[in-house]
């Protein structure tokens, strides 16, 4: 007997336009919010250039300093993501901006190593939130089946903020030295903050909290998206055959979610520890030039920038999520412990560096997407948040720890085998995650076929969220 070939139909050309429209009114947006973010966040490794000499802190003071950040970050990430479901992604998002611009600013009036971690705590606390809060936020718009290819294109700011970021940086520090009587370590932290608070009251009048309060979209559209948010949560419970408690207290003592918490901890050694040492690095390398500098930490993020593309357009193509996280792991793995091996040479370094780079941007959004796959409901919400916390806390450990091998050895490759060994445990653990669990499945599971205990959860007249 002849098996029929079944021929894989088109995506419909309605759903399409849906999500592409979506698409074009949120994502630019929060890529601008996040940008200022990640740059906030991330400038104090530029600012070392001159202000470690200026307030004379030592390397281990610097990378407890760059450090902090992320105990706050870990304290506050969860209980954050958990008032933005009770105030509203809208309102949540601004205050968050505003909080985190004013203390970045505040870096400026740093004269102690006190001040210094007490500044960066603060403003891991302020920060908290901000990234699995977007990401929750991007849940309640986007079903699993096209979450990678969404937060990759949201994450894809990552390598921008760099990109775009460490040449603005280099030519602050290059031409605002004295100014007005200012170091140019105090300008960079006030230029970089002030579109931070700027951008917050743009976010009050441009984001709507979710589906059914968007005035841009049409009621058939919105019936759409939540058709399909409902299918998306019936598939996650069929999947999960009731072993995954969806409940908050589920959340916490579920074995999968802390298993994503260490590959995420794992990941972010690697990554923060290059991420605020790699302005150092280069000049340790031989370049003097601030300006130089910052050019030259872009390239690597040029790179990262087109495989994270990449490599998360193919997982949603294949439906596949574990091999598109493992294999890019230990692609950082080698290209950071080539660096290191090649520290000698500014060329060779920098091109492993762009490869470890690569392969370690190009995990983050096909790894984002799982614990909004894995969980639903509050507890989605407090997963991210928890995933994220405590991956984040791996960003004290990384530069902590080459900070501390730097003032004992005098060398930073030691510091980076250590990093490279830690993108290297990402794949074995993220293997351990069952495949049913961590690849999507768009079925035909209706959302009136659907046991899901919510009558109103394709319901558009619903009441909307505050």
């Amino acid at each position: 007997m002849n098996t029929p070939v079944v021929k894989k139909t088109q995506e419909p050309t309605a759903e399409s336009r849906v999500y592409s429209k979506v698409t074009r009114r949120l994502i630019p947006f929060l890529i601008l919010c996040y940008f200022f973010a990640y740059l906030d966040r991330v400038n104090v490794g530029f600012a070392k250039l001159h202000m470690q000499d200026a307030l004379n802190f030592s390397d281990t003071v610097y990378g407890l300093g760059a450090g902090i950040f992320f105990i706050g970050y870990f304290l506050f990430e969860m209980p954050s993501n958990l008032l933005m479901q009770r105030f509203g992604p809208r309102f949540w998002i601004a205050r968050i901006m505003v909080t985190w611009a004013v203390l970045s600013a505040g870096m400026m009036f740093v004269t102690t190593p006190t001040q210094f971690y007490t500044v960066r705590f603060l403003l891991g606390v302020a920060e908290a939130g901000f990234f699995p809060g977007i990401v929750f936020y991007l849940t309640l718009w986007f079903p699993s089946w096209r979450s990678a290819r969404t937060l990759g294109l949201f994450i894809l700011v990552t390598p921008l903020s760099t990109i775009i970021g460490s040449p603005l940086s280099g030519a602050i520090l290059k031409f605002f030295e004295n100014v007005d009587g200012l170091h140019n370590w105090q300008w960079l932290f006030l230029v970089e903050a002030v579109p931070s608070f700027l951008l917050a009251f743009v976010v009050l009048r441009y984001l709507d909290n979710d589906v059914k309060s968007a005035k841009w979209l049409s009621d058939g559209e919105k019936q759409l998206i939540v058709n399909d948010l409902a299918k998306d949560a019936a598939n996650r419970e069929l999947a999960n055959q009731g072993k995954v408690d969806s409940s908050l207290k589920g959340m916490l003592s579920n074995g999968y979610v802390w298993l994503l918490a260490l590959v995420f901890f794992s990941f972010n050694i690697g990554y923060y520890g290059i991420n605020f040492w790699l302005p150092s690095i280069i000049k340790s390398s031989g370049v003097s030039d601030d300006l130089h500098i910052g050019l030259l930490a872009a390239v690597p993020y040029i790179f990262g920038a087109c495989f994270m593309v990449w490599n998360s357009r193919h997982s949603d193509l294949k439906q596949e999520r574990r091999w598109h996280i493992a294999i890019p792991a230990m692609i950082g793995c080698v290209g950071l412990a080539l660096s290191a091996y090649c520290s000698g040479s500014t060329f060779w370094m920098m091109t492993w560096i762009c490869v470890a780079m690569s392969g370690t941007l190009a995990l983050i959004p096909t790894y984002i997407s799982l614990p909004g796959a894995l969980l639903s409901g509050t507890a989605a919400a407090a997963g991210i948040a928890f995933v994220n916390s405590i991956g984040n806390l791996a960003g004290f450990f990384g530069p902590t720890v080459l900070g501390w091998l730097k003032d004992t050895t005098g060398r930073t490759d030691t510091g980076l085998y250590i990093l490279a060994g830690f993108l290297l445990l990402c794949a074995p653990l993220i293997l351990a995650l069952p495949a049913r669990l961590a690849n999507p499945r768009k079925t035909l599971v209706l959302p009136e076929q659907s046991s899901t205990p919510s009558s109103t959860a394709h319901n558009i007249n619903a009441a909307p969220r505050r």
